[in-house]
């Protein structure tokens, strides 16, 4: 999904965001990066853009898997815990009225939709895309298993729009993603509120950059979380089965995260190669990277994980849609210094 400014500090996994200050300052980098969704601009939540007939064939896709399980809504319990935290400081920095439980459920609504798949469990926070399946998101070996899934965690934060400004890493901790989800979207709730809509129009338009709200299904499930509540399940944390470790690249250290989808915790429908058109990437290292003035999210997979011979890095500047902005390359791997392997 959408942005995080390109000027603020690398963050740690431990560490949780400075939630208002994200939402301020990506509100203002709206205008400068496509939207997750293919039916929103933003520069203006109440204009279309027109949608190639690729977009149009991965927005269906979502559609068509976007129907909610009946039953009670589950939620990873530390998720759900985050999600709460930064709801209830986005209301109450809201400017219009709007409580921290409305704030939660407002939150919460994108995410069974997304990346539910009419699961009755947890949605897990590690979701990778399923529908993208671009040439140019593949190693250009066409190495099995080396694949840039655009789409992550749990609101799919897209390099195309909300996530063109931060790292799969985040999109995948809910404590840092939940601090930018909520006050963006209580942010374009009030804003819509105080241009006059009424609330489900409002909610309507906070839900813009999520395809799979197109037909209506965040607004039931605000609903039901609003009315029945979520489950917590205590099984899923917030980095849903990925492992925060230390890493060294190119004689650099950084904080970066173990991505295995065998290790994903709640629903994991996404694991199975023939749920979805995207590959189901091999074991893999992902960090932001600070070099020469550029920032990068910079994916990496050992040959020990990925079989291929060799070490493989992709790289991909901040603000740049991956579908277009990848940088390949063979050789240099990630030493893990907490684990003790890979090339170091």
């Amino acid at each position: 999904m959408r942005t995080t400014p390109a000027g603020r500090a690398r963050p740690r996994f431990r560490a949780r965001p400075a939630g208002r200050l994200i939402a301020v300052l990506a509100s203002a980098a709206l205008v400068a990066a496509l939207p997750q969704s293919a039916l929103a601009s933003g520069a203006d939540p109440g204009a279309d853009r027109p949608v190639t007939a690729e977009e149009q064939e991965v927005i269906d896709l979502k559609l068509a898997n976007s129907p909610v399980n009946p039953g009670p809504l589950v939620f990873g319990a530390q998720p759900l815990q985050d999600v709460r935290t930064a709801a209830g400081t986005a209301s109450a920095d809201a400017s219009c009225a709007i409580t921290p439980q409305e704030a939660t459920a407002m939150t919460l609504a994108p995410v069974w939709p997304e990346v539910g798949a009419g699961s009755p469990g947890a949605p897990s926070p590690m979701t990778l895309s399923r529908y993208d399946n671009q040439d140019t998101l593949y190693d250009p070996a066409r190495r099995d298993g080396l694949f840039f899934n655009p789409g992550v965690g749990l609101w799919q934060m897209d390099s195309a729009g909300l996530g063109a400004h931060n790292t799969a890493g985040e999109a995948i901790d809910t404590a840092w993603v939940a601090g930018f989800v909520a006050p963006y979207i209580v942010d374009r709730y009030c804003a819509a509120i105080n241009r006059g809509s009424t609330a489900p129009a409002a909610r309507a338009t906070a839900w813009r950059d999520w395809n799979a709200c197109a037909d209506g299904s965040c607004d039931n499930v605000y609903w039901r979380a609003y009315n029945s509540g979520v489950t917590p399940d205590t099984g899923v944390g917030r980095l849903g089965g990925a492992e925060p470790r230390t890493c060294v690249f190119e004689g650099v250290g950084h904080d970066c995260l173990f991505v295995d989808t065998a290790a994903a915790e709640g629903g994991n429908w996404w694991t199975r190669p023939g749920s979805g058109r995207s590959p189901v990437p091999h074991p893999f290292y992902v960090f932001r990277s600070e070099a020469g003035g550029v920032t990068r999210e910079v994916r990496s997979w050992l040959a020990e994980d990925s079989g291929a011979g060799t070490h493989v890095t992709v790289t991909r500047p901040f603000g740049a849609n991956a579908r277009g902005g990848l940088t390949w390359a063979d050789g240099a791997g990630v030493c893990d210094t907490t684990a003790d392997r890979g090339d170091c």
